[in-house]
Formats: C-alpha cells, structure tokens, sequence
C-alpha cells in the first residue's frame, strides 16, 4: 500500500464557534483558532479538520452554506482564512476544510435563481418534483424532523431537503452543478488547502422516488469523477461522512489505489447505545461485546485494502468520556482508557476539541440549548406527549450541544473562550477541566494524549501491523493485539470502574510497559477501574 502522510497523522477537530473567540463578540473566530496553534502543535497533531467556516445563514451552524467560496463574517475575512492556512503550515500543521456538498443553503445565488421558475437556467441545480399544494410527492422524512419536501408556489413544484427546510439538495445528476463543485474545490487547493471532509457524502447520489436517501447506484461514479478531477493532483486527505457505510462500501470509499477517497467515517460503533430499529433519543445500555464486535470487524475488513477513520466523538456526538467512560469519579482514568483503545488501532486518529483534557457532556435548561436537531425533537416529543424528563435525559445523553459547549482553556471567565456573552453556555466544570490546568499537571489526561500521539510517530506497528481481538465475548474488557513480522503489542482496556482479574497480563507482566493510565508495580494480575496499558515484545 502507498504510504500517504495521513496514514501516521493524528487529526484534530475545530467546532470554530465554540473553539477560541478573539474579538469578544462570544462566537469562536479563526483569529482565535491562529493564537491556539502554539497550543495544538505542543500536542503533537499533523491536521486540523475545521468545521464549516464559509458564508452561511447559520440556520444548521454553518452546514448551510450560501458562498463556497467566502468566509462568514462570524469567523472573520478570507485573508484571516489564508493566514490561518499559512500560520498553520509554519508549524508543520494542515487544514482539512469541511465540505457540505450534498445540499446548500436556501440563500446561495443558485437556489434564489431556481426558485424564480421552471425555466430558469439555475432550476436544474436543485432537486425539483411536480405536485399540489399539499400533497407531497413521497413519504420521506428530513433529518431533522418533518417531511424532506417543500412547497415553491412560483415553479408548483417541491424541492428536497434531506436535512432542514434551509437546506435544499443539490442535483447531482446536472453535470454543471458537479463542474461548479470540481472549480469550487480547486480554488481551496490553490489556496492550500490539505484536504477535505465531505459531509453526509453518502447521500449525493439520492434516487427519492425509489425512496433511496444514501449510496445511490451513481454515488461511486461521482466519487470517482470528483477524485480524479482534484483530489488525485495534490496528496490531499478526504475523508467521506458516510452513516450507510458498509465494510464492503468502505473498500470501495477507501481503495488504495486513491480512485476515491482517503477514508470514511462510519458509525456502526455508534449506533449502538440506543434500542433497536428506533431514534438516537431512545436510549439504551451499550452492548459492550457487539461494540468491539464491531470494530474488530472494520479493523480486520480494512486491513491492507482500505482505511479506518477512528473516532469516538465529534461535533454531532456526545462526548465520550461521558458516554463510555465516568465522567465522575473515574474521568480522567476511563478519558485515557479510551484514547489508549482508539490510538491503538489501526486508521487515522482523530481528537474533537476538548476531548484531550476529557471535557464532559452538560446539562442545562431547554431554553439555553441550541441545536436545531435537538429543539425540534423536543417539540416533537412534547406534542406526542412524552414527559419533560425523560426527553430532558435523552437529551442530557445524546444531545450535539454537549460537544458544542465552549472550549474550557482556564479557570477565568467562561472558561477562557470569550471576553464577551459565549453563543452557548460554558460547562460549569470548567473551573476543574481546562487546558491551563492539565498543561501544568503532568499525570493530565493532555500528557497522556501527547505520549500516544508520539507513541503513533514512533512505531510503524501502528500504522501497519495486524489487528486481532482477544476475549471477545468478555463484558468488560476490550483486548486486542497488533502485530508485525517483528513486534507484538497487547493493548488492554478495562471499560468498568470495578478492578478485574485478567489472565492476559499475568502473561504479559514482564514484557515492556509502552503506555498505562495506572503505575504497573502492582497489581500485576488484575486491572483496575477503567485500566489501559499496552505492552510490547519482540517476536
């Protein structure tokens, strides 16, 4: 397989609004982002995935975009963009730009001009079916609650939304709207850009009168076309969002042979902690054993034929250490438990703003909650007559919001972010979990991702070596092994806050100790709560 620089990279995400504000305002802005890279470098990332910072209405934050091709003033000005690209490349850092290419906003140029009429020479960009009034065209449904039609009296057609009514979908099928895109892409390489992610790209190729939202029988074709168009000229990471993502399309997404894409995001591993055939809100336990199930089945899937994403939260998920971890007695212990599980295998890293000082989920009143998603489920629930407190909990457990609460860099003022009103409540714990304070302690759960990450540069075996899970019907621990023609890792996790025996590292005991959340002397037949170390030996 091709050595590409992503391979041994650890990426970082930015939610810009919620990251570092430099001007006051209470919004995060990419002036904020430049005084941080100092910050970002002594942690030791190769990329920075930035959410969306272009022109927008800010109606779904950003994921709404009404110019590809300008800065929104929130975040500041295309020249505070360049600096940024620049700043960060001085210090050996890249830019992943976020690109939303399956819808646009409503107030683009292009869907203000395909509204007008039928006739008009922008008509075709969007996703048009004829109908009364009324009457939709199908039975499918929007992301984010509703019907995915809407009514234009002007043309007595319905557009398709797959996600807010603000978000019209692009068609695909118009081979100019697919040029647009390919000229729009090649401008951010000219600039610098070292690659993208591709929102919900899975569902460009939709087919909605056969009812088919994602991997649409032309999504390959697409991918395929855009590739070769831009992503092949430069050696640029693009990482789809695909939540259809099968391991068999995931070969197809990730083919080595770079005719698509770098790798996808998918989220087989995070669709579980809620019940069978329902919505995220409705919650349920984890199943421990089908999660590493899971995992295991991508490692071994991928191995030396596609790539892993491996990510255990992000801007639309809760936060981890919250959601498999404690994030009481035992966070920073169960924080580095699970950067030791996803560091160890196989894929590209990525850490979500926070996760490195092992920020926690929130809970706050209905009214100081911000998400689209998440107020419209709280109407829906309302009406059909849940009680406040269950669809409150649902929300305290899975809500976006809790990734999006402010970044927490001291113990001042909110937290540090802003001199000025943040746009969301901070975290109340800040005080107690902020960066200042982890930078100084040097058992911090920041210490410790610095160690992986270095940890990740040093040994190839990461990188490349063979994943094999151990103990898989085991409830609470997760092991597995790495191995190449020379070395062996073992990588042990304990995901419960009782100590447990474990043969395995009786076994292991007096091979080298790489890393460990706990000090090794004792306990050499047990894990304790929430426990990680990964031991090494020569073959």
């Amino acid at each position: 397989m091709k050595q590409s620089w992503w391979k041994n990279a650890v990426i970082y995400q930015i939610y810009p609004r919620s990251f570092c504000d430099s001007n006051g305002d209470g919004m995060g802005d990419l002036q904020g982002i430049i005084t941080k890279l100092d910050y970002l470098k002594e942690l030791g990332i190769d990329a920075i995935w930035l959410s969306p910072v272009y022109r927008s209405p800010q109606d779904d934050n950003g994921y709404d975009i009404s110019d590809y091709q300008d800065i929104d003033p929130l975040f500041g000005t295309l020249e505070d963009m360049d600096e940024l690209i620049a700043q960060a490349k001085s210090r050996g850092i890249r830019i992943i730009m976020d690109l939303v290419l399956n819808h646009s906003s409503d107030e683009h140029p292009w869907f203000l001009e395909a509204k007008k009429s039928r006739d008009n020479p922008y008509h075709d960009y969007y996703v048009w079916r004829d109908g009364v009034e009324g009457q939709y065209p199908n039975e499918l449904k929007a992301g984010f609650g509703g019907p995915a039609w809407e009514w234009v009296p002007e043309c007595g057609q319905y557009y398709l939304h797959q996600f807010s009514v603000k978000q019209p979908d692009l068609n695909w099928e118009n081979p100019k709207v697919r040029e647009e895109i390919y000229k729009m892409i090649q401008w951010w390489v000219d600039r610098g850009i070292g690659g993208f992610r591709l929102d919900v790209i899975d569902q460009i190729a939709k087919e909605p009168d056969r009812m088919i939202t994602s991997e649409g029988p032309m999504l390959h074709p697409y991918l395929k076309e855009m590739s070769k168009a831009v992503f092949q000229q430069k050696d640029l990471v693009t990482v789809g969002e695909a939540w259809s993502a099968t391991p068999e399309s995931a070969l197809l997404y990730s083919n080595p042979d770079g005719s698509e894409l770098s790798m996808v995001f998918q989220f087989e591993h995070i669709l579980l902690d809620q019940q069978p055939g329902k919505e995220k809100w409705d919650l349920a336990p984890l199943p421990f054993v089908q999660f590493k199930e899971i995992l295991a089945k991508w490692q071994k899937a991928l191995y030396q034929k596609g790539w892993n994403s491996l990510f255990f939260e992000n801007h639309d998920l809760p936060r981890s250490v919250s959601r498999f971890g404690d994030d009481g007695k035992y966070r920073v212990e169960s924080a580095k438990m699970l950067a030791t599980c996803l560091h160890g295998m196989q894929g590209t890293p990525y850490i979500y703003q926070g996760q490195e000082i092992g920020m926690t989920n929130t809970r706050m009143e209905i009214e100081d909650y911000r998400d689209i998603e998440l107020l419209n489920m709280y109407k829906e629930r309302t009406e059909k007559g849940y009680s406040k407190e269950e669809i409150m909990e649902s929300i305290y457990v899975k809500g976006r919001d809790n990734a999006r609460t402010p970044m927490q860099w001291n113990d001042e003022e909110n937290a540090g972010f802003t001199k000025g009103t943040p746009w969301i409540k901070v975290n109340p714990n800040y005080a107690d979990i902020n960066v200042e304070k982890a930078r100084k302690d040097p058992d911090s759960i920041f210490h410790y991702y610095q160690e992986l990450i270095q940890l990740r540069k040093s040994l190839p075996i990461l990188t490349e070596g063979a994943f094999d899970l151990l103990l898989p019907e085991d409830p609470s621990i997760f092991a597995y092994t790495r191995t190449s023609k020379t070395e062996q890792l073992l990588i042990l996790c304990s995901f419960t806050g009782q100590e447990l025996p474990c043969s395995l590292k009786e076994q292991w005991k007096d091979e080298e100790v790489l890393i460990s959340n706990y000090d090794q002397d004792s306990c050499k037949d047990c894990l304790r709560p929430y426990e990680a170390v990964i031991f090494s030996r020569k073959l």
